[in-house]
């Protein structure tokens, strides 16, 4: 099968630093929000450490979604027309805000709550009409390849009854899979009895998909799998580190947030459903929440299990809130009142204390003296901005990263970032100086426009004039 070739990434490999840093996005409709507030918060920080152009892209290794993760994924990890990423994290959650609604449509009054109840019965519960046009005209013709990172999307095939996995690191193996990031997200967020399933062909293949979250709703495990599997196949950008170097992993595992805590379902409930009851109950689907909520916790509980075997459960993050009700837990409610408490909650989870699954028996419980996650979200932005510029000096390579320089060709753009040698004699060495030398960001401490006003300031000083009399 013909290779498909990809860009330079914008950051620099794991064999020129200490880590394997990894970022894994929940699936959950509408809850999407949440992670979305999570992830802006994250990159404020980033971007407090490195400047304004900092950008999640620039420092996860692998960026993994399922279903609306997959979406946030595809929007994080997109290239605009500079070769940055298409959205900024803080503008995914206006995304939301914007487009649910339209998403999924709201039936107000009786009838047309009816008449949603009777369509669900004989076929999805939304046409799906929007959900692929506005996923199209925002990711445009953007393929798996172009993206700035390595990307992980799970998908499930309705043919053939298995997952398949969208991968940068599989796109480079099988030209088959480097489909259209559009219609990975279309797919991938094609919840069963809510949208409808998705086809496309590629090449000569033809794909027959729904939800992601079918397969992997959390997708951090399969995301530490794809990089494992480059491991054992030496890759070189991952030597000399180990298969099972867990220790090496940095992992932040995001939720869209759970009502495992309200326990909303029961036995007495469910032994009176029938199809109809296990399809729809209280504005939900039990049997999509069963089999999404029952592998996100496998996941969790395993990546636990290996991390605090290794001693290196503070290299694994996961942030999720257990206590959602009513209409917060559901995945398609996209009212503005909706949509509104939900971003709530992402703020509050900010604040809420680090948990992690106790293993003996597999509640998820606060750790002691772990702080908030707003305090764990700052160190890990910590460790990997200092992990970018690790690499950063290590890398052999004279060609920087667009990463590393920010926005090469917004306001921001440097001569020191185009140039692989900046060389000056006499007055030209001071310009050289200048134009190279850091600021306390590490961005050049004199644009070019700086240098012209230094020397009418300054040479004067430097060759005083001697008037005549």
């Amino acid at each position: 099968m013909e290779k498909t070739k990809s860009p330079p990434l914008h950051i620099q490999p794991p064999t020129y630093g200490d880590l394997i840093t990894i970022l894994s996005i929940d699936g959950g409709g509408i809850r999407g929000i949440i992670p979305a507030t999570i992830l802006a918060f994250l990159e404020s920080e980033l971007q407090e450490l490195d400047g304004e152009g900092a950008r999640l892209a620039d420092y996860f290794d692998v960026i993994a979604g399922a279903s609306t993760g997959g979406l946030i994924t595809g929007m994080l990890t997109a290239p605009d027309e500079n070769g940055r990423p298409l959205y900024d994290a803080k503008d995914i959650k206006p995304f939301y805000f914007e487009q649910c609604p339209k998403i999924f449509p709201q039936k107000r009054g009786i009838w047309g709550k009816i008449r949603k109840l009777l369509r669900s019965l004989t076929g999805p519960k939304y046409s799906g009409e929007y959900h692929r046009k506005v996923i199209r005209k925002k990711l445009g013709t953007t393929r798996l390849h172009d993206t700035l990172t390595n990307v992980v999307i799970p998908t499930f095939d309705i043919k053939h009854l298995q997952p398949t996995i969208f991968s940068s690191y599989e796109v480079k193996k099988s030209s088959s899979l480097d489909a259209s990031l559009s219609d990975i997200c279309i797919s991938t967020s094609a919840a069963p009895t809510y949208l409808p399933a998705h086809y496309f062909r590629n090449e000569d293949r033809e794909f027959n998909l729904i939800d992601g979250g079918v397969a992997a709703n959390n997708p951090a495990l399969v995301a530490i799998s794809q990089v494992t599997n480059q491991i054992i196949n030496q890759n070189s950008d991952f030597f000399p580190i180990k298969p099972m170097d867990y220790g090496r992993f940095l992992v932040i595992s995001i939720g869209t947030g759970t009502s495992k805590a309200t326990k909303k379902y029961n036995a007495r409930m469910a032994a009176k459903w029938g199809v109809l009851g296990w399809l729809l109950h209280g504005g939900s689907s039990p049997l999509v929440d069963v089999f999404t909520e029952a592998s996100s916790d496998m996941v969790d509980f395993h990546i636990s299990v290996v991390f605090q075997a290794l001693h290196s459960e503070a290299n694994y993050l996961r942030i999720q809130d257990d206590a959602l009700n009513g209409s917060h837990s559901t995945v398609d409610v996209a009212t503005n009142e909706n949509l509104n408490e939900l971003a709530e909650i992402g703020e509050k989870l900010l604040k809420k204390p680090v948990a992690r699954v106790n293993l003996e028996t597999g509640l998820t419980e606060p750790i002691t003296n772990g702080g908030t996650n707003e305090d764990a979200l700052k160190k890990f932005a910590k460790l990997l901005s200092d992990e970018k510029k690790l690499r950063e000096s290590k890398s052999p390579q004279l060609y920087k990263a667009p990463s590393s320089t920010m926005k090469l060709d917004g306001e921001d753009a440097r001569l020191a970032d185009y140039f692989d040698v900046i060389a000056g004699t006499s007055t030209g060495g001071l310009v050289t100086a200048m134009l190279t030398a850091p600021d306390e960001k590490n961005r050049p401490l004199y644009a070019a426009k700086d240098i012209k006003s230094f020397y009418p300031e300054h040479c004067p000083k430097i060759f005083p004039q001697k008037r005549q009399f």
